[in-house]
């Protein structure tokens, strides 16, 4: 069906306005992927035009958008009302602003200072301007210069030895790549020697004493460099034998020495110990020393039983002997009685109580008489 003369007319004409016509629109170039230092600065370009039709209040917003998807976005900072807003994303805090005061001129690029390796992301440019809306995406990746790089040898220095020199650096963004060189000496690489730009380990076969100097690590990225160097010293291999026996040796005399620290403490704890015994003992079958008086008794005890197995005929020979010389205390005179006074009868010990037949004991009279 063919439409009418002026319908089709004025068809015409909205497609000519709408081709001649031009909103709000993004206007810096696609940009590739930033690489920047760790500490550097960076901007961000995001410059756009506006048409007359775009009546509403311009907002200008930059988010963080994660890697991970489970995350969400990030506003860092935002344009609004003529008022700038940039305490939405703490880590960024005082250290992202607007490249011009105003954006309204149509620069809305951003600078990020001090640059952080947690900067790393994809980051957004949105402009809106009633009815217009337009964003613009780009990648930043902050790189670590490498630093802390440590060198090491790995292996014994002999000749004839194989041996492998290490570096390793502690901080860097990858990728890394490692190169050695020889600081002393010859300043060439042994011909051995064999490189791992990646692992940074240089191998060296069949060692010999013209390898031995300084050799320096240079490890590398896009954005910085960091050495360490270390001191090869190539020598004779020793004397396996003469080791071994002083070891073995050596191992012997502490032996030895430490056995007879044993012995003498053993020594003297067995030692003390017997003094200890020696001193508490209490010996139960030594009988208990006898006294003067006991002694005297015995004395007479076996004079009476003398006295009892004489017979008649005996008993003036007997009579004779003077009974006050009897070794004991309890017949001997006190001091002061007469002598000559006549000593009274002294009843017999009650022998019965040691099964003797009791005997009297006769008393003597001045004239030496039995009574």
């Amino acid at each position: 069906m063919e439409l009418p003369p002026l319908a089709a007319l004025l068809g015409s004409l909205l497609l000519c306005c709408a081709g001649l016509t031009k909103g709000l629109e993004i206007t810096s170039a696609n940009q590739p992927p930033i690489e920047k230092a760790q500490g550097e600065r960076v901007t961000l370009p995001c410059t756009f035009t506006l048409a007359p039709e775009d009546q509403g209040p311009l907002d200008i917003e930059w988010v963080l958008i994660p890697t991970d998807n489970q995350k969400k976005e990030q506003t860092i900072v935002m344009y609004s009302a003529d008022r700038i807003y940039n305490h939405y994303y703490e880590a960024m805090n005082g250290r992202v602003q607007f490249s011009v005061p105003d954006p309204q001129t149509g620069d809305g690029a951003i600078n990020i200072l001090n640059l952080k390796s947690t900067d790393t992301g994809t980051y957004q440019c949105r402009v809106k301007k009633a009815p217009g809306v337009q964003s613009q995406k780009m990648q930043l990746i902050v790189l670590v210069k490498p630093a802390r790089t440590k060198c090491y040898i790995e292996g014994v220095q002999e000749t004839g030895r194989d041996l492998t020199l290490k570096c390793v650096s502690q901080e860097g963004s990858p990728l890394l790549s490692y190169s050695w060189r020889k600081s002393t000496g010859t300043e060439e690489l042994p011909a051995t020697s064999l490189l791992n730009k990646d692992t940074g380990e240089l191998s060296l076969k069949n060692a010999s004493q013209e390898y031995s100097g300084t050799y320096t690590c240079v490890a590398a990225n896009t954005v910085g460099t960091d050495e360490c160097f270390v001191v090869l010293n190539i020598t004779p291999p020793m004397n396996t034998a003469g080791t071994i026996a002083g070891a073995v040796i050596g191992t012997l005399l502490g032996l030895f020495l430490l056995a007879f620290l044993i012995f003498c403490c053993c020594k003297k704890r067995r030692e003390k110990k017997y003094e200890k015994e020696v001193h508490h003992d209490i010996r139960e079958d030594v009988p208990p020393p006898k006294s003067r008086t006991s002694t005297a008794r015995s004395y007479i005890g076996s004079n009476h039983s003398s006295l009892g197995s004489m017979s008649p005929s005996n008993m003036e020979g007997y009579s004779k002997t003077p009974y006050n010389q009897v070794p004991s205390e309890d017949f001997e005179h006190p001091s002061g009685q007469n002598p000559n006074f006549p000593p009274s009868k002294v009843a017999a010990p009650n022998l019965s109580r040691m099964g003797a037949v009791p005997v009297m004991i006769p008393a003597q009279s001045k004239d030496g008489s039995i009574v």
